[in-house]
């Protein structure tokens, strides 16, 4: 079967997915669906090195520290579980241990670095610059791996764009903004050093990005879910997997006014060439 879709930002590593997890891979791999199970710590990054391995082809992997985990931070269910232990584990902040996402990071599953990068939603000064400092030692991590990095930016995007001005061209392959949120300027900068975008669910039921899709060229765009979270029109209210990856895909088109068997072709495309290129 040829594959025609690839999410490549999911969570199905996640606690949202423990109990039929098996299942919800299966159905997405089924619709010739390929994903990325992106993780955001190191419990979810070795589990989704443990998920992919599990497939000989089409499920994969990134390790890293998401920004929010670099200080101590609201516990999420979906994320981690609602157990008594899962819920003072997540409380702490955790510092980066470059080698043992390194180790990680060796396995051939393993296509990237991430989710790191820079949130400052309600955050004070010091935490800005503890992920800043974090963020700048994952990327010389995916410089010395030769993988490309993961993104996340919240809130963020001038000292994002600031720190990847001085430190993108260490980089063999470079990436992508996950989620894109930033102004066209902001993508203008991005797109000048040769990032690429992914955008998700919330394109389906918000016209708040439809200015970034129309900007940014179809070569440099890529799909995902987020699942568990930010679910798509039609399915609004469910739990979000990457089989309603569809969904995105047609609203891609249609905010960029080409047809989904184009944006099928050219979002594979385009992650094939980021993940894989190397």
């Amino acid at each position: 079967m040829s594959i025609l879709l690839f999410d490549v930002h999911t969570h199905t590593q996640f606690a949202a997915f423990a109990e039929d997890q098996d299942a919800v891979i299966q159905r997405a791999l089924d619709a010739g669906v390929w994903m990325i199970n992106v993780g955001t710590q190191k419990d979810t990054s070795a589990k989704a090195v443990e998920v992919a391995q599990k497939y000989p082809e089409g499920v994969y992997a990134t390790v890293g520290l998401h920004p929010i985990h670099t200080e101590k931070s609201y516990h999420d269910a979906q994320e981690f579980g609602d157990s008594t232990e899962a819920k003072s584990f997540t409380s702490r902040g955790e510092e980066f241990a470059y080698d043992y996402y390194k180790n990680l990071a060796k396995d051939q599953k393993v296509v990237a670095i991430g989710e790191c990068g820079l949130d400052y939603y309600r955050l004070g000064e010091e935490t800005k610059k503890k992920q800043q400092e974090i963020f700048i030692k994952q990327i010389e991590l995916a410089a010395e791996l030769k993988k490309p990095l993961m993104i996340h930016c919240r809130n963020a995007f001038g000292d994002l764009i600031h720190i990847l001005d001085t430190k993108y061209k260490i980089l063999d392959t470079l990436g992508i903004i996950h989620f894109f949120t930033g102004t066209k300027e902001d993508a203008r900068n991005l797109l000048d050093m040769g990032f690429s975008f992914s955008f998700g669910g919330v394109i389906t039921f918000t016209r708040d990005y439809d200015e970034s899709i129309k900007y940014i060229p179809l070569e440099r765009i890529l799909l995902e879910t987020d699942a568990p979270y930010v679910t798509p029109a039609p399915h609004r209210g469910k739990r979000n997997e990457p089989v309603y990856i569809i969904e995105v895909a047609k609203k891609l088109a249609e905010v960029k006014s080409v047809s989904l068997e184009e944006v099928i072709v050219q979002t594979y495309k385009n992650a094939c060439e980021v993940f894989f290129s190397g």
